[in-house]
Parts: C-alpha cells; structure tokens; sequence
C-alpha cells in the first residue's frame, strides 16, 4: 500500500516537471493609431449697414414681330439661292447656225450671204453679284461657198498668169468665199430672270483660200494654196434665254472688219488680192448651249 503511494507520487512529480519545461506560444497584438485631419468652416454673420439704394422696377422690354405677308414664289427663292450658292465657275458648250454677209464679196456673190455651221466651247464666272458674269468663248464656224471662180470651166476676171517679185509665174486656178473662221470673245452677261442679254468684243482669222498652178523644177505643174492669214477685231452683242435649267438658246450678231485682205504663200515672194482697203463682215447667228457642269 505505501509502495504504491510512492510510485504514483513519483508519476505525479515527472509529469509535473515535464509540462513545466515546455515553451508555451505568446500571443502579440499590434495596434495601428490612424489621424484624419479635416478642415472646418465656420459661417459667421457679419452686420452690414444698407445705405439707400433706389432701383427701378423692373419691366419686360416687348417688341411687337410682324410676319411677312409678302408671298414669295417658290420657284423664284429656289432660283435665287442656286444662284448665290453657285459662284463657281461654269462651263458648257454650243452649237448653232448662222447667216454671214461680207462687202468685199457682194459683187462676186450677187449679194448672197453666206450660210454656216459652228461649234464651241465656253466658261464662264460670276463677279460683283450672282447676276452679272463674264463669259470667255472659243468657236469654229464653216462657211458654205456663195460664188466659184474656175479658171478651167470659165472666163473669170482673176484669169492669167501672175509674177513672184523673183519672176516666177504663177497661173490662177480657182476660189470661193468657202472657208473656216475661227472666234475668240469675251462677253459680259447680265441675268434677269430666264433672259441673259451680252454684250463683247472678239477676235477673229478667216481662212479664205486660192489656188495657183505654181513652178516646180522650173515647170509649172504643182497645185498650191495661197491662203489668208491676219487677224481681226470686232464687237458683238446678243441675248440668250434659259429654256431649261441647262439649255440656252443664243442669238447673236457679230461685226468686225478686214484690214488689207491679202493671201499669201510662205514658199513664194508674193501677195495676191492685196488690197489697201478696209472691209467689214458681220454675221448674225443662232445656237443653243448646254451647260455641262451643274
């Protein structure tokens, strides 16, 4: 009985001391101190002494709006603002037909006048307001032949044998007032409703030609031309009418005058039908033109 207090005694003593002997875990706490700093206002009413302000009451200025009781046609606004916005340049191109009467050839041709065809190119610009341009025109006319001289079917009065300044002979053979003519003009327009009347100047080149059997290895056997070759100036005026919105029908009259008609070959020493005289053409045409751009 006490041997077995003793043993249990001893147990009790180990177990003790080795519990006593082990490490035991701290706990550790961290504390973190946060400072939010803010601003205050604070209002504080300060007394201010009025002094006697007058104001006057206040009123609503008012104005009367009148409407328009002008009607404007639609037609007539929508023209009218094609025409402002469009400032630009325009560009078309005509075609027409035409009457031409030349005094140098009223006795050859029995006063006929000539009929011809042209074609042309144009462009024109608006300045100082949308209703008045100038227009810059380029044509080619084609004259049909009112009278022939033929040398070989006919007694004519150009008949002969005529001499270069070298001696050369030359022998007439043929010509007629058919020719080509080519027409530089500057016009400027005013447009008033559908109507566009102009007034211009030109420049002009007729291209008369006559034909002379002429020497070639000191035989005369060669045809050539002797041709004119001067340019003129002339005025023109006119009226055009807008039948669609890019169709104009044209009619014009044109004057200018001839000085000194001469025709003239470059390989020989010779003026033929030089004159000193000073002659007048004037034509009168009718054409339609086109406005290619919009």
């Amino acid at each position: 009985m006490l041997l077995r207090k003793i043993i249990l005694l001893f147990s009790a003593i180990v177990f003790i001391q080795t519990f006593a002997q082990r490490k035991k875990t701290d706990t550790v706490y961290v504390y973190e101190k946060v400072i939010v700093y803010d601003t205050i206002y604070i209002e504080k009413a300060i007394k201010i002494k009025l002094a006697h302000l007058t104001f006057s009451p206040l009123q609503i200025q008012h104005q009367e709006i009148l409407s328009n009781s002008k009607i404007i046609n639609k037609e007539d606004l929508e023209e009218q603002i094609k025409k402002t916005s469009n400032t630009g340049f325009k560009y078309g191109i005509q075609a027409g037909i035409g009457l031409k009467n030349a005094n140098w050839a009223e006795n050859l041709s029995g006063k006929k006048q000539q009929f011809g065809q042209n074609l042309g190119i144009w462009i024109s610009k608006s300045i100082i307001n949308p209703n008045f341009s100038l227009m810059l025109s380029a044509n080619v006319f084609h004259w049909n032949s009112t009278f022939d001289l033929d040398a070989n079917r006919e007694e004519t009065f150009l008949n002969g044998f005529y001499f270069t300044e070298n001696s050369k002979p030359l022998l007439f053979q043929r010509f007629n007032n058919k020719h080509y003519e080519y027409v530089v003009q500057l016009k400027a327009i005013y447009e008033w409703k559908n109507f566009r009347p102009f007034a211009g100047f030109l420049i002009n080149k007729n291209r008369y030609k006559m034909q002379f059997l002429v020497p070639e290895n000191n035989i005369l056997n060669k045809l050539d031309d002797f041709k004119s070759d001067q340019i003129n100036l002339g005025f023109s005026f006119g009226l055009q009418y807008r039948i669609f919105s890019r169709f104009l029908i044209d009619l014009e009259y044109q004057h200018y005058k001839i000085r000194n008609l001469s025709l003239k070959n470059s390989s020989f020493d010779f003026d033929i039908f030089k004159t000193n005289n000073t002659f007048a053409e004037r034509k009168i045409s009718l054409g339609i033109s086109y406005f290619i751009s919009k």
